[in-house]
């Protein structure tokens, strides 16, 4: 069923917040209000068939949050704006890295908001200025070239900077705990990032995120 304009979502936790954010976008121009919940479940269960859409979606949520929960909506076929209160650079790095178009301070204006869907909506990506630093220091000091790494190792790779732990790794590929940290060992050998965070910076800086590697 065709909608009025473009359909957006929400999902965050806190009810006035929420009620806010959801009054502002149905009152917004060339916007269809689609479903709003509480947590990435309840958001599941209740969506319509929104012909993919937008999504705004807060990191800190009951049950699945942070950079799972923007791979869970992502793969349900949205383009995921975080809107959250969290900032710092790993949390904002996680979330691009597993696939949101975006990144907003509930900090920022109504304003800003809208004017995001409405990039988001288009195919482009959209990031609060006082969040962009947190990007751009990422790349500033990149220091080699792109390291040839297997498809299985940019698959681990691409999970790591989604934020998965190991064992959430061993169940995505259906190999075993022992298998993910053999690759993670060559991937550090190879690449000489060895915390999680430098690997995340790595995997952004070279296009290695999710959504974006071959099988």
């Amino acid at each position: 069923m065709a909608t009025s304009g473009i359909p957006v979502g929400v999902i965050e936790d806190h009810p006035l917040y929420r009620d806010a954010v959801a009054g502002l976008l149905a009152d917004a121009s060339g916007i269809e209000l689609g479903t709003v919940a509480g947590s990435v479940a309840q958001f599941a269960a209740r969506r319509r068939d929104d012909g993919g859409g937008v999504v705004l979606l807060d990191l800190r949520l009951p049950g699945l949050m942070g950079s799972s929960a923007v791979m869970e909506v992502v793969g349900m076929g949205y383009r995921v704006l975080v809107l959250s209160a969290h900032s710092d650079q790993a949390e904002v790095l996680g979330a691009m890295a597993a696939g949101a178009s975006g990144y907003l301070s509930k900090d920022c204006e109504a304003d800003e908001i809208l004017h995001a869907v409405y990039l988001v909506a288009e195919g482009n990506t959209y990031m609060s200025p006082m969040l962009a630093s947190h990007v751009l220091d990422a790349f500033a000091d990149r220091a080699s070239p792109a390291i040839e790494l297997s498809t299985r190792e940019r698959q681990v790779l691409s999970l790591v900077a989604a934020g998965e732990r190991d064992q959430d790794i061993a169940e995505t590929l259906a190999i075993s705990i022992r298998t993910v940290r053999s690759y993670l060992d060559r991937i550090r050998d190879k690449t000489g990032q060895r915390r999680r965070p430098e690997l995340t910076r790595y995997a952004i800086e070279m296009g290695v995120t999710y959504g974006r590697v071959p099988a």
